[in-house]
């Protein structure tokens, strides 16, 4: 197989696995979708840098001596049905990054990233990547099973917090646009929002 180190040399259309992923050698950054690519969005602006980096700091002590780890992009989580077993890389077809993410599992966890689903996962949404976010990303976390899934809204300064439910269905549980929000999994940890939205950037 011919070294990948532009990402002219893949067929966009072809159905790719983790483990051709993990051959490709080139600077654009992407995710892969049920075995599709999907460019990633340019760099993220100072805003969503800097609300990225509000949220690692706020959890980031709560986290630091516990079985649960912090993880911020770029990170990859390999994700499939939750009914299914630890996956090998040529069996895998979706890859992401997401801004943030909990993992309390250790056996998920290796020297590539996460293999499963994450437990709580943060995503910052910008102009380039809200549709998708909000469509295939949540299909997909609510499918491999991430039982706690944020939607961080910069421009409203709002997070909307989604939990699953027995059925293995998310359920809107709070849109926050002040005060505090708590995540379900971790009732210990309360998140002030005029601290998570601090930041001077413009657009």
């Amino acid at each position: 197989m011919p070294k990948i180190t532009q990402l002219s040399q893949l067929d966009l259309n072809k159905t790719y696995s983790y483990a051709d992923y993990l051959t490709w050698h080139f600077n654009e950054a992407v995710e892969l979708i049920k075995g599709k690519i999907m460019l990633m969005s340019p760099a993220p602006n100072v805003k969503h840098q800097a609300i990225s980096g509000n949220l690692h700091g706020l959890c980031y002590p709560f986290f630091r001596h516990k079985q649960c780890r912090l993880f911020a992009s770029p990170f990859d989580v390999r994700l499939y049905d939750r009914k299914k077993s630890i996956l090998a890389n040529q069996d895998i077809y979706t890859v992401i990054q997401p801004d943030l993410c909990v993992i309390c599992h250790p056996d998920i966890l290796d020297k590539q990233g996460c293999n499963g689903a994450p437990d709580w996962v943060i995503e910052i949404l910008s102009k380039g990547n809200s549709a998708r976010e909000m469509n295939i990303k949540y299909d997909l976390y609510q499918e491999s099973g991430v039982t706690e899934y944020w939607l961080v809204y910069p421009e409203q300064q709002a997070i909307h917090q989604f939990v699953l439910d027995e059925q293995g269905r998310y359920q809107l549980r709070k849109m926050a646009a002040e005060g505090f929000i708590t995540p379900t999994l971790f009732p210990e940890l309360a998140i002030e929002l005029a601290e998570v939205f601090e930041t001077w950037a413009e657009d």
